[in-house]
């Protein structure tokens, strides 16, 4: 997720906006948050109903915990691109924009 905060610039030029979503808690999100020296996006929880959004991504994990996923989703509210890594690889910001300039 660090990754994304060096090209924000770039999906700003692209009308575009960076969202993270966990399944933790806002108190584990801002730790996390600051153990990584601050994000500058916002970071939403889907903590309560624990994991209501990602599991109507279709992300939650029988475990209570998500894919890494990337979703691009239009100003209708229709996604158009999704990407679903392994938990052990972050997903790439330059194949997101690459997507993004697909569309």
């Amino acid at each position: 997720m660090p990754a994304f905060n060096a090209v924000l610039g770039e999906f700003d030029r692209r009308d575009a906006q960076v969202l993270g979503i966990s399944v933790d808690s806002v108190p584990c999100n801002t730790a996390w948050k600051e153990s990584l020296g601050g994000l500058n996006y916002p970071l939403l929880s889907d903590f309560w109903p624990h994991g209501e959004t990602a599991q109507r991504y279709g992300v939650l994990r029988a475990e209570g915990y998500t894919e890494r996923a990337v979703f691009i989703i239009d100003k209708q509210g229709v996604v158009q691109y999704v990407d679903i890594h392994k938990i052990s690889e972050p997903p790439d910001p330059q194949e997101v924009l690459r997507a993004l300039d697909n569309l």
